[in-house]
């Protein structure tokens, strides 16, 4: 893999900065089964969780941002700003 589950997180979050700007807790863990990350994103009793594949996760640590993580993101913060 070449890169740990730690790293993979700095880097996602480093690269979509809305995580952190909205309050969100991202946790992850390769799913061996699936050969996929499961990404959790939390914020008080919301969640979403979501499979990034590993082609994505390998790009992402090159510094290539992964488009359809970005819109999943974008779409949950969309969601929970619409709840307040």
């Amino acid at each position: 893999m070449g890169y740990t589950n730690i790293a993979l997180k700095d880097r996602i979050m480093e690269m979509y900065p809305e995580i952190e700007e909205h309050g969100l807790n991202l946790s992850l863990d390769f799913n061996r089964q699936l050969k996929t990350f499961d990404i959790k994103l939390e914020k008080n009793s919301h969640s979403l969780v979501t499979h990034l594949e590993k082609k994505d996760a390998d790009e992402c640590m090159d510094g290539i941002k992964c488009i359809g993580l970005g819109i999943q993101i974008g779409e949950f913060i969309k969601n929970i700003e619409t709840l307040k």
